[in-house]
């Protein structure tokens, strides 16, 4: 998919994504529609979702789609454990070039990791998209995501 395409994709939905969680304050429940709205118009994701941090250094599993995900992830370990600690995006082309990456799916061949903060600039949460083919997301992905996530972002500042 090319750079417009991509960027014209991700306008329309955010677009959705705004109407359906409009007035909604629940993370989990934006989240859900997220994971969905998101798994869905991305035919290059294979499992999208969310990870919470539950408690200190801990990721758990939130709303997703696709196959199952890890139940829990410590932010010592993987790529998403690695955006939560270090609070920044994690753009991985190639997931087995990377020692401390957990294959939750053994078909997973590129990931992209964003975190999500709440007011204070904490951590709350992460968004993870994983896709079997390499090199499949690019800077556009995280334009378009890090533009969905304040929907998200929005919840923690209610």
């Amino acid at each position: 998919m090319h750079s417009t395409e991509k960027k014209l994709m991700y306008a329309s939905l955010l677009q959705t994504c705004k109407s359906l969680t409009e007035g909604e304050t629940d993370e989990v429940a934006v989240m859900a529609t997220l994971a969905c709205e998101i798994h869905h118009a991305i035919p290059y994701s294979h499992w999208t979702g969310f990870y919470r941090v539950t408690e200190p250094n801990l990721l758990k599993v939130g709303p997703y789609q696709g196959g199952h995900g890890c139940l829990q992830i410590s932010f010592d370990r993987g790529v998403c454990g690695k955006a939560a600690k270090e609070n920044a995006v994690q753009l991985v082309d190639d997931v087995h070039s990377l020692p401390y990456h957990i294959a939750c799916s053994s078909s997973t061949l590129s990931e992209v990791v964003l975190p999500i903060t709440d007011a204070t600039g904490q951590v709350r949460a992460v968004l993870d998209l994983d896709s079997n083919d390499p090199a499949a997301f690019c800077s556009e992905d995280v334009e378009g995501l890090l533009a969905l996530l304040e929907r998200v972002k929005a919840c923690y500042e209610t």
